[in-house]
């Protein structure tokens, strides 16, 4: 997958991205959100391995501004036809400059493009910014998962649901 909007590109990643992506997964600041204030630990030859995996199914995505990596993205069809999505802008300095709703609005229409009936995902429910990112585009709650899984340092954390449409889908540009 490649796409491409003014100075935004979302990519297939790749071996050559596995030293960026350690880098990201290993830094708790990046990775606390999602329940790894401590990173992940992984070798950049691990994630190397790993993205030997991806396919038409599973794909892991590097999120580009004007040529520079700056956050992932994926997605995962699932049986029913639905995929699952995730998006982390790593790069503090890019953050809410609404490129991740950009590359999101990208990536779906992408996936609806390719037969997917619906998009899902979830968020930690203290996130209240990428709520609020996910309502503009036009997803809707579907539940929340209190107290549902607990983080690295042992905190019970919170979850919400939402799910799109293609019918209710708001690209943004």
């Amino acid at each position: 997958m490649k796409l491409n909007h003014k100075n935004i590109t979302i990519r297939n990643a790749e071996s050559r991205d596995a030293g960026q992506l350690a880098a990201w997964w290993n830094d708790g600041a990046v990775m606390a959100h999602a329940g790894f204030p401590r990173g992940l630990g992984v070798t950049a030859k691990e994630i190397a391995d790993s993205l030997r995996t991806d396919g038409d199914s599973h794909r892991r995505l590097i999120l580009e501004a004007d040529g520079k990596p700056i956050g992932e993205m994926n997605y995962r069809v699932l049986e029913d036809g639905a995929a699952e999505i995730g998006i982390k802008i790593c790069e503090e300095t890019y953050q809410g400059k609404g490129i991740g709703r950009t590359a999101l609005s990208m990536l779906i229409r992408a996936l609806f493009e390719r037969g997917c009936s619906r998009i899902v995902l979830d968020t930690n429910l203290k996130n209240r910014r990428a709520q609020h990112v996910y309502e503009t585009l036009g997803f809707a709650k579907t539940g929340v998962r209190y107290d549902s899984w607990q983080d690295q340092l042992g905190n019970w954390q919170s979850a919400v649901d939402y799910e799109l449409t293609e019918d209710r889908f708001v690209m943004y540009q």
